[in-house]
């Protein structure tokens, strides 16, 4: 047998050296090699490290060499052959080579299938966005490149995301608002999710939940969930919705009927203005804008009945809607917040904005399965959402709301101790 004389840390140095005398040609070659090389470099230094070097006789090493073995790496969102040394234990096991392991560790073909597919990659099209079409660098059959393998990635990646998201400890966060709203997947499927803010102005998105419809019901289990990651029931928070009475009920019931509500003014003034003939539209919408605009709450309550009068003649309906609601309208003039801090939080644009990202993410989806695909895609997409978030504008004016919601908590909870005095009277 003729014994090989060149030595193994010499093969990977002549490589990358011819690799790089061709970059020109194939940068992406180039890197593929240089990282391949230096790897297999890594793992002969383990191997001597365990075994000593080799055609050595060193009985005080760990184990012995077991020849070679092909195995395949993650790169460029697919897979590539790598031969890579054995190691047996002196006992008979299999020695890890840590090189390998720590190479291995790493779920970066995951990290890809995710990272393409929620900027709309299809599965069909995931091979050719992670390898150039005229590449050089070849993607063999199992190389995890087909849209099943990018598939099966995305599905495990997104569920264990999910998973640790959904169970991420929420009692370190300084919430002062709290935004709900839904997103309608199917006929007989939304979801409902949550965004809050804290005091320094930093936006947190929360949770989300399945439900058929958003009722009372799906909006208490997202709100006991996040009761249950830590959220305090018994702090004071302003709580921000589209003005469904379910959400209503549900807040409520769970933090307190004085919890302060504020009902979006941009979802109630394209209601009404939806409802009226177009000649009307102007001059209603300066009314509510003025209304909004105060700083007084009740000249801002008398405004708005006085354009309701007004149009009991003419769409006696939408007079009627007008007055839905009125309190929860104008929650953050009763609060006395800055006028800035006000245009922020009395609108739900926050949760709007995410719940766009949750569209654009999820518009390759033809077909939803099931529940479960719906809150993998949405969590990935508001977590994505997340990335993106900046501070809230008025971030500076929140001490003000901080002071206002103590003074509410402060005010009712003095009322609610005279009630039962009133009534044993």
């Amino acid at each position: 047998m003729t014994k090989c004389t060149t030595p193994a840390e010499v093969v990977p140095a002549a490589i990358v050296e011819e690799a790089w005398q061709q970059v020109g040609a194939s940068f992406e070659r180039f890197c593929l090699t240089a990282g391949i090389a230096t790897l297999a470099g890594m793992m002969e230094a383990d191997a001597t490290r365990l075994c000593g070097v080799r055609y050595g006789r060193d009985d005080g090493k760990d184990g012995h060499r077991w020849g070679r073995t092909k195995g395949q790496l993650g790169f460029h969102g697919g897979k590539v052959a790598l031969e890579r040394p054995r190691v047996r234990a002196r006992d008979g096991g299999e020695l890890p080579l840590p090189s390998w392991e720590a190479a291995m560790a790493e779920d970066w073909l995951g990290k890809w299938a995710l990272n393409l597919m929620l900027i709309n990659v299809s599965t069909r099209k995931f091979g050719r966005a992670v390898r150039l079409p005229e590449g050089d660098v070849p993607a063999q059959d199992g190389a995890g490149l087909s849209k099943s393998a990018a598939s099966r990635r995305f599905v495990a990646l997104s569920a264990e995301r999910m998973k640790e998201w959904m169970a991420s400890d929420l009692s370190q966060l300084d919430l002062l608002v709290i935004q709900i709203d839904g997103i309608h997947i199917e006929e007989d499927l939304m979801l409902l999710g949550a965004v809050g803010v804290d005091g320094a102005g930093g936006k947190h998105s929360l949770g989300v939940i399945e439900g058929a419809t958003e009722n009372a019901t799906v909006a208490q289990a997202l709100l006991d969930n996040l009761i249950e990651r830590g959220l305090d029931p018994k702090v004071c928070r302003l709580f921000i919705i589209d003005g469904a009475k379910a959400l209503t009920k549900a807040i409520r019931k769970t933090f307190g009927r004085h919890t302060p509500i504020q009902r979006c003014q941009v979802h109630k003034a394209r209601n009404i203005l939806e409802r009226l003939p177009k000649p009307l539209h102007a001059s209603v919408r300066r009314v509510l804008r003025q209304a909004w605009e105060l700083d007084d709450a009740d000249k801002a309550e008398r405004l708005i009945r006085n354009l309701a009068r007004r149009l009991e003649q003419q769409a006696p309906g939408v007079a009627a809607s007008i007055l839905e609601g009125l309190d929860e309208i104008l929650t953050v003039i009763r609060l006395g917040l800055p006028a800035e801090l006000r245009r922020s939080l009395a609108c739900t644009n926050i949760i709007e904005n995410m719940m766009g990202t949750v569209r654009r993410v999820c518009r390759n989806v033809k077909r939803w399965q099931d529940a479960s695909m719906a809150l993998r895609w949405t969590s990935a997409a508001m977590l994505e959402a997340a990335k993106g978030f900046r501070r809230l504008k008025a971030y500076k004016q929140l001490s003000a709301l901080r002071t206002a919601l103590a003074a509410h908590q402060a005010k009712h909870a003095t009322d609610t101790a005279v009630e039962p005095t009133a009534k044993a009277a």
